[in-house]
């Protein structure tokens, strides 16, 4: 089928598992709705057979996956900056900047780092969700930093493989009102969706799982504290929900921070989140590869009043 992206999968890890959960679980970039329609639609076969969703698969078992050209919707190229850290034949390692969304949530729509990408390259993966084209991981649309985006297949199935299994390496910089009571420590605590409904993930919520972040304190001024945030699993929303349970609020935070959040003296446009590391392994060559990115200028702005205002406390 013309420009149509198809890969193959070989089970071999697990015995009994239904191949709707399996494919959820290891391609979390794709949504459950897309994954089922695929297979309803006999373009997910199993030993070359179209199965059911409840299908219990073997070790050994060969999927083959087909994303039709038909079913990928017109996404519009614009010539939007880019902030290239590194790119081959595999993938590109971009540092995106806060306030920009990743990627379209309904066709036509414009500004985002897919437009900004398919401007720049007309060869990114199609293995994931028809508006997400490359995309392996997200950003929420404040946080700036660093993010790897797939241009094959092969390596956006690769990628995702070392995101699930949690291989890849991610530590953030936080800029938050208030101070943990140590100076390091792990946040275990399951995150699901509010009863209230809407965009908020809280501890303890609906359909809850586990969340697991790290965190130690780099800075602190008066009431302020500049946070380097490692988290182990990749929640929702999970490092804003996370520290709130520390009562730290992120700076600009306008879904979590409440008035904590927009406590500062001077404008702040954003909530102060940024990915300054990202480690994973090449999908191709396997070798160990890590990026940093320095904090961009509204965050360096805003440490730097703090600095000037309170001086260094440690």
């Amino acid at each position: 089928m013309k420009n149509s992206a198809e890969h193959h999968w070989v089970i071999v890890e697990e015995d009994g598992k239904r191949l709707d959960i399996f494919l959820k679980e290891y391609l979390s970039h794709l949504s459950r709705n897309f994954l089922q329609k695929l297979i309803q639609e006999g373009n997910i076969t199993v030993n070359s057979k179209v199965e059911k969703p409840s299908h219990p698969l073997k070790r050994g078992d060969e999927i083959n996956i087909v994303i039709p050209s038909s079913e990928r919707p017109a996404l519009q190229p614009e010539p939007l900056p880019l902030d290239i850290v590194f790119e081959d034949e595999h993938i590109i390692v971009v540092n995106k900047p806060g306030g920009m969304t990743v990627h379209p949530v309904y066709p036509g729509q414009k500004g985002t780092l897919v437009n900004a990408l398919l401007y720049y390259t007309s060869r990114l993966s199609q293995a994931g969700d028809p508006l997400r084209p490359g995309i392996v991981h997200r950003l929420d649309k404040d946080t700036s930093g660093l993010m790897v985006i797939a241009r094959t297949e092969s390596a956006h199935l690769a990628l995702s493989m070392q995101f699930k299994k949690r291989e890849v390496e991610k530590r953030y910089l936080a800029l938050v009102r208030g101070k943990p009571s140590r100076v390091e420590g792990v946040i275990d605590v399951k995150i699901g969706r509010s009863i209230k409904g809407g965009l908020k993930m809280v501890p303890e919520g609906m359909f809850a799982r586990q969340a697991v972040t790290c965190y130690r304190v780099l800075k602190s001024w008066d009431k302020w504290s500049l946070l380097e945030v490692h988290p182990v699993t990749g929640r929702t929303h999970q490092i804003r929900v996370h520290l709130k349970t520390l009562n730290c609020f992120l700076v600009g935070d306008r879904l979590y921070g409440g008035k904590p959040g927009r406590d500062f003296p001077i404008p702040v446009n954003r909530a102060m989140l940024h990915s300054n590391l990202l480690g994973f392994f090449h999908p191709a060559r396997r070798e160990w590869m890590k990026f940093e990115a320095f904090p961009p200028q509204d965050m360096e702005d805003t440490i730097n009043y703090l600095e000037k205002k309170y001086g260094f406390k440690g």
